[in-house]
């Protein structure tokens, strides 16, 4: 059962329940429960059954692929407001979990049995818009990601990584070799060799476990490049 300050925090992270039915209202004020949520846990992993949904009130989780490799990729990540699709599909479809998911910033959130999140969604119009228009965001997310995995080269996918991170403004960017083929599910060693032709080429300046920006406007034309 959520306190009347935890309430309000949720209606604050999802409006719609301030102009919902009183009855969906009083039904998540009872059923959900705030979650504390420490950086670096791992909340879900691949096979895992889905209890309850839970949609954040701060932080961020970290939602990827592991390889028998090793190598990893990004699904997607959400943060305030949002909930996870892949938990909503385990929750709806009674499948198990099919990625790992990580918290990588603390986080608080308001979690929702699943017998509940099922009830909601066949009863009430306004939970069943939130959950649809989140599904239809991230299976966006989703297409691109793996448009960019099948049709784009990866001294391209990393050049965009990059400029998303780095400006003028903001030149250095504090991250691991590894943690970029984490991102993008390559290999480190490849991941090594395109940012040391960036670094030859005087776009980046690589150090340990740092890149600094050095030409925007030649990283972009590498991002242009499919």
């Amino acid at each position: 059962m959520l306190s009347d300050a935890d309430l309000q925090r949720a209606i604050s992270a999802l409006p719609f329940l301030a102009q919902a039915p009183a009855e969906l209202a009083r039904d998540f004020a009872h059923q959900a429960s705030l979650l504390r949520l420490p950086a670096g846990i791992q909340i879900l992993s691949e096979g895992d059954r889905c209890s309850v949904m839970a949609v954040l009130l701060s932080g961020s989780v970290r939602v990827f692929k592991l390889a028998e490799t090793g190598r990893e990729i990004t699904l997607y990540r959400f943060g305030y407001g949002e909930g996870c699709i892949l938990t909503a599909n385990c929750i709806l479809g009674e499948r198990q979990f099919p990625a790992i998911a990580t918290v990588e910033r603390a986080a608080e959130a308001i979690v929702i049995p699943a017998a509940s999140f099922r009830l909601w969604v066949n009863r009430y119009q306004a939970w069943r818009d939130y959950v649809f228009n989140l599904l239809s965001h991230r299976l966006a997310t989703l297409m691109a990601v793996i448009e960019e995995v099948a049709f784009r080269r990866l001294d391209a996918r990393i050049a965009d990584f990059l400029l998303q991170r780095l400006s003028p403004q903001f030149p250095l960017l504090q991250i691991t070799h590894q943690q970029i083929a984490a991102e993008l599910g390559t290999s480190r060693e490849v991941v090594s060799r395109i940012l040391e032709d960036f670094s030859a080429a005087g776009l980046i300046e690589i150090s340990r476990g740092s890149i600094r920006l050095l030409d925007q406007q030649g990283l972009q034309r590498r991002q242009r490049v499919w």
